[in-house]
């Protein structure tokens, strides 16, 4: 059953095509040569992720792996531009963290309410009517229109909770969530785990409140991938704070001090830093303790490494107004919920230039160069950014594209066509 719990998933996304640019010319009873009027190709669309706070798990992507927007339409007739493809909007979590499947790398933190374009549409292509000159007015050619990104992603839910209840299976985190907040976690008095972290909004005073996690818990062993294992402790990345829930009533025969140690030593195990969060101690089911010795030796233990130990019991509702109080006031002095900033770097795209380029020159002395690559190669250049311009300059030259065009004549002024995109040539 506990592989019911989804919350890391791999999809590809694809973003749509652009739609072709149209051979077409005017025409119009008792006016002659009425000059091309292609329309351009349509944009393709992109894929947008949005955040939906319906969803608290990434079931949904187990059982569908490729998203891909639509194509734009292709140009026709009297300069009418194809349409835009439809944009792809696919829905996640609060808190998903999307990474690139092959390095690892975070391309965005889904926490915020900001869409974000993980793959963008490919460029339509010009109808003939752009490539009309004075000495050129029937261009018998359009451009195809330029192919949108695709992506392989990892999206990775990542629970944004300003306090985290951790401690073995069975201590009491679900009954201390529904009592001190709306939520209403499934309680089970049997020694298996929540399978999906549940949260809770805790109301204080005046308005304030915070985020309490009832995280899956945890089990000796985690950090190596026992039981839930890492699907418990990556929900716990995020938190400020961590709250740990140790059952003192002896009535399974369980030592508190053991019990509080192996959490901790998982806790370590999967991140130091993790282990080092402020932590607050809660010695729950006091009402039916049947050896007081042990919240004794626990409490002895903890104020050792100087963390405050409150004693509760979730079911009865003793102390535990107190201890969201010790909550509130320790998250008013520690750091905003950790955001994840991209580490994510576009990689160059592998495109073998080795193949020739068609290169001509039309009537009016305009250089068209043409081939399979130059599409791939411009549908990953933003011509707005220096940089992006200059990579694809470089890739151009070290292909010998302009070493071919030198040798067949090219010379300073000359206009230079290469899909959607016209220049004058400079050495």
């Amino acid at each position: 059953m506990a592989n019911q719990f989804i919350d890391t998933a791999k999809i590809t996304v694809r973003a749509g095509d652009g739609g072709g640019g149209a051979v077409a010319f005017h025409r119009e009873k008792y006016v002659a040569a009425g000059g091309p009027d292609g329309g351009d190709g349509g944009r393709g669309g992109d894929v947008i992720l949005r955040v939906d706070n319906h969803m608290s798990t990434l079931m949904d992507f187990r059982y569908k792996r490729k998203y891909t927007a639509e194509n734009g339409k292709d140009g026709s007739g009297k300069r009418c531009s194809g349409k835009d493809g439809q944009d792809l909007v696919i829905k996640v979590p609060r808190g998903t963290v999307v990474r690139d499947q092959k390095t690892g790398e975070i391309i965005c933190d889904m926490s915020s309410d900001e869409d974000f374009v993980l793959a963008k549409g490919g460029k339509g292509g010009w109808g003939n009517q752009h490539f009309a000159t004075p000495t050129r007015q029937v261009p018998h050619f359009a451009k195809a229109g330029l192919p949108g990104q695709s992506r392989d992603v990892m999206l990775e839910l990542k629970l944004l909770a300003d306090a985290g209840l951790v401690g073995f299976p069975n201590v009491g985190k679900s009954t201390l969530l529904s009592v001190v907040s709306r939520a209403q976690p499934k309680i089970a008095n049997y020694h298996f785990t929540t399978l999906f972290p549940n949260l809770g909004v805790v109301p204080m005073e005046e308005g304030r409140s915070f985020v309490l996690a009832d995280i899956p818990g945890i089990i000796e062993g985690a950090a190596d991938g026992a039981g839930l294992g890492h699907d418990f402790l990556r929900h716990i990345d995020r938190c400020r704070l961590l709250i740990h829930v140790v059952d003192v009533s002896g009535s399974e025969g369980r030592d508190p001090v053991e019990d509080f140690e192996a959490i901790n030593a998982e806790l370590a195990r999967w991140s130091p830093e993790l282990a080092s969060r402020k932590m607050l101690v809660a010695a729950n089911k006091t009402d039916i303790m049947e050896d007081p010795s042990l919240l004794e030796k626990l409490r002895s233990h903890v104020e050792a490494k100087g963390l405050p130990l409150y004693e509760i019991s979730a079911a009865a509702h003793k102390g535990t107004q107190e201890l969201m109080y010790a909550v509130a006031g320790e998250l008013d002095k520690l750091p905003p919920v950790i955001v994840y900033e991209p580490t994510y770097v576009e990689p160059e795209p592998d495109v073998d230039t080795s193949a020739p380029l068609e290169i001509t020159r039309d009537e009016d002395g305009t250089w068209i160069v043409d081939g399979p690559w130059l599409r791939q190669l411009m549908a990953n250049v933003n011509f707005g950014d220096y940089e992006s311009r200059n990579w694809f300059e470089r890739k151009l030259r070290e292909a010998g594209v302009y070493q071919q065009m030198e040798d067949m004549g090219v010379e300073d002024g000359d206009v230079v066509c290469l899909y959607n995109l016209e220049f004058e040539y400079q050495h």
